[in-house]
């Protein structure tokens, strides 16, 4: 045989390999996830409802608004909130996050040093309420507790929060990543919008490969932290939550984000239909993995 014909095969064979979105979706996502489950998902309220009776650790809200006529009482609210985040409720990729780091006089401080009058809040929340982060579906906006991270995930990187997905089937961890926020994805742990991702080894926590829009990296391209090597802290204890959390709720394809805060892990969102970059990340196809499972 050609040693061109047998290159080609061996990338066919691994191609193969690789969950496509059509794969996750038809063989995945929808048999083991029932659509009227979905909200358990799509909306955090309802998610914090649902799990903070089970003890899994959750950042604590303040408050919520669902229609306009509550953020009447908004400045109130905020009178003895210097730190807090701000989300949709039902928002994807990290879209209508502002994360608040303090104040100074009458404006609070974001992470990324922009100002924010009690009006520009007022009007962000709005924005949540009307729908503009969740397809012009109306939403609810939340105001919860700022997690601040460990000084390990602190040191890859100071101005945003960084996270752990991990992709479980049937309760079972299935591939792991940390996503790191940049300069370039304005603090926000999302991968298409320049995130650094870290493929995490289930085993041991440890950071093996690292990819910064689809190019293999080592280092931080803001802190120049080296990431190869890197090991999670609270390893073991993200593990047990993650599978707490997956037997808890009904779906049985799902991807779990846990913050890792100066105490421990802490919850953010879980994910009916997670992304399939993880996959790059580490450099690891994602169907012998799953089939392996059944």
């Amino acid at each position: 045989m050609p040693d061109w014909l047998n290159k080609w095969r061996q990338v066919r064979d691994a191609a193969a390999d690789v969950l496509s979105m059509n794969r996750r979706n038809l063989g995945y996502v929808y048999p083991h996830n029932a659509r009227c489950d979905f909200p358990v998902a799509n909306d955090k309220l309802l998610c914090k409802e649902i799990l903070q009776p089970l003890g899994v650790p959750l950042a604590k809200t303040h408050y919520s608004y669902r229609y306009f006529y509550e953020l009447r009482t908004l400045a109130e609210d905020l009178k003895g909130l210097d730190e807090f985040v701000i989300k949709p409720a039902s928002g994807s990729a990290g879209n209508g996050i502002i994360v608040i780091v303090g104040r100074e006089g009458d404006e609070w401080l974001g992470i990324s040093g922009k100002r924010y009058s009690l009006e520009a809040i007022q009007r962000h929340l709005s924005d949540i309420i009307f729908g503009v982060f969740s397809f012009d579906n109306n939403d609810a906006a939340i105001i919860e507790e700022r997690v601040v991270q460990h000084e390990v995930m602190e040191r890859l990187y100071d101005r945003g929060l960084a996270d752990v997905r991990i992709i479980l089937f049937k309760h079972e961890p299935v591939l792991a990543m940390s996503r790191v926020p940049t300069h370039a994805s304005d603090g926000k742990a999302n991968l298409h919008q320049g995130a650094v991702g870290l493929g995490i080894a289930l085993e041991s926590g440890r950071c093996t490969h690292a990819m910064l829009q689809g190019v293999p990296i080592e280092k931080h391209p803001d802190s120049g932290t080296v990431l190869i090597g890197v090991e999670m802290p609270f390893w073991s204890e993200i593990l047990s939550h993650s599978r707490h959390i997956a037997e808890a709720v009904p779906l049985k394809y799902l991807g779990i984000d846990i913050a890792i805060g100066k105490s421990g892990p802490v919850l953010l969102e879980i994910n009916a239909r997670p992304g399939l970059e993880i996959q790059n990340v580490n450099r690891q196809a994602m169907r012998p993995l799953l089939e392996a499972i059944r």
